[in-house]
């Protein structure tokens, strides 16, 4: 039994006490005994070649909701003692196990310390640390690319260096680099056949005495000797030498560049041909159009229709189209303005008069400057050809048909038989 009220509180205060440091060890226990289960990463490993980097891991846990961070500094950093070093984050809360150092560009001739933690739900682990110096560690690449040239019954290997991330030549980072060409030469089942190796520091190197119109493979390493590095070789570039050519193939293609001439010109003139006949028989066929036509026969005084069958030839005359003649007209003064006849004339050749030729040559009579024309005549009994003629007053104006007559021709007088008379145009 407890003596008083005061000896109860102080035993009850002493019992949440040590509850309270109860709980605190089980918790302290507690989270070391996480830590201890949470391991870092194991077998840090990296994959290079040439200026390419990846850092990978193995993690052995079960857990999937893992994390990983990946930190750099450089060693000299490490080695300060004025100020503490900083360290670079690479890869940061990634569930990858590897992590891509190529876009940090280290420098190549530096010394780096790596390190990664794991994270699960908040506990993390210990750092795991690995060493890392690119000049020591980085794999050579081979050649980015070999060609192969003819240079006679020779062959030319033009080989291109390794490149960097930035695409540049890896011989910025080993001056001495150069490279193992080996070559063979290749038989019908592929085989190599007496292999040979040469070593050159050229980019463009002529492999010696090669076969003629033989086929050759070649393959080639890049080397360096400072730590010993050698690349893995190239995939085969095979090519075939050549050579002087051979008289009959010579002569072969002589015949052949003669037989394409002349095939070529042959159908050069069979297609101007073709294309004549065409075009000929195109715009003048030989069989006419079924064209109907009327021609006026001889002797005839109604047109006949003719068909081309019909012999229009011997049915019709010729026809010339000829220009249609200028028609002039004479314009005849009145007598009182003609001159006095000369004297020893007869009485009825006062008067004008018109002389036609009885042959019925289709002369009207009159001369004229300018063309055919009709012409008034005084008041006369008849004329030299018995024709009448009007009483007396002013001339009646005619018109007649001369052909051949030159126009533009001006006044000027015309000896009409037994007068001269003034004619105006």
């Amino acid at each position: 039994m407890w003596k008083n009220c005061q000896d109860l509180e102080e035993y009850n205060q002493a019992a949440m006490s040590a509850a309270f440091y109860l709980c605190l060890l089980f918790w302290y226990l507690q989270t070391n005994a996480v830590g201890a289960e949470l391991k870092p990463p194991e077998n840090l490993t990296m994959i290079t070649l040439n200026t390419n980097y990846q850092l990978s891991w193995d993690w052995d846990q079960s857990s999937s909701a893992v994390n990983f961070t990946t930190q750099y500094v450089s060693k000299y950093q490490l080695r300060s003692k004025k100020k503490s070093p900083i360290w670079s984050t690479a890869c940061q809360n990634t569930s990858s196990r590897s992590c891509d150092l190529t876009q940090f560009n280290l420098y190549y001739l530096g010394i780096y310390v790596l390190r990664v933690e794991a994270n699960v739900n908040g506990h993390v682990s210990g750092w795991v640390k690995k060493e890392f110096c690119p000049d020591k560690d980085a794999a050579l690449g081979p050649p980015s690319k070999v060609a192969l040239l003819p240079a006679g019954s020779d062959l030319e290997v033009v080989i291109s260096d390794p490149l960097t991330s930035t695409n540049n030549s890896m011989r910025e980072n080993y001056p001495d680099l150069y490279y193992h060409i080996l070559y063979w030469e290749r038989s019908i089942d592929t085989q190599a056949i007496g292999t040979q190796t040469l070593r050159s520091r050229a980019n463009i190197v002529t492999l010696p005495k090669l076969k003629a119109w033989t086929w050759y493979c070649v393959s080639v390493q890049s080397h360096d000797d400072f730590y010993n590095k050698k690349s893995s070789f190239t995939s085969p570039h095979c090519m075939q030498t050549e050579g002087a050519t051979p008289w009959w193939q010579i002569f072969g293609y002589f015949v052949l560049s003669l037989v394409i001439c002349f095939l070529v010109m042959l159908v050069s003139i069979y297609s101007f041909f073709w294309c004549y006949k065409t075009i000929k028989a195109t715009l003048f066929p030989a069989v006419q159009l079924p064209f109907q036509y009327l021609c006026d026969l001889t002797g005839s005084d109604f047109p006949r229709l003719l068909t081309p069958d019909s012999d229009s030839e011997l049915s019709c005359d010729k026809v010339t189209v000829c220009p249609e003649s200028p028609v002039l007209k004479i314009h005849i003064p009145p007598p009182e303005a003609l001159p006095a006849p000369p004297s020893g004339l007869e009485p009825d050749s006062s008067g004008r008069h018109s002389r036609q030729d009885s042959s019925g040559s289709g002369d009207s009579g009159v001369y004229s400057t300018g063309g055919s024309s009709s012409l008034r005549q005084p008041n006369s009994s008849h004329s030299s050809t018995g024709a009448k003629v009007s009483g007396q007053g002013p001339f009646d104006l005619e018109q007649v048909k001369m052909q051949d007559m030159a126009p533009g021709l001006e006044t000027q007088l015309v000896n009409a038989d037994e007068g001269i008379v003034d004619m105006c145009v």
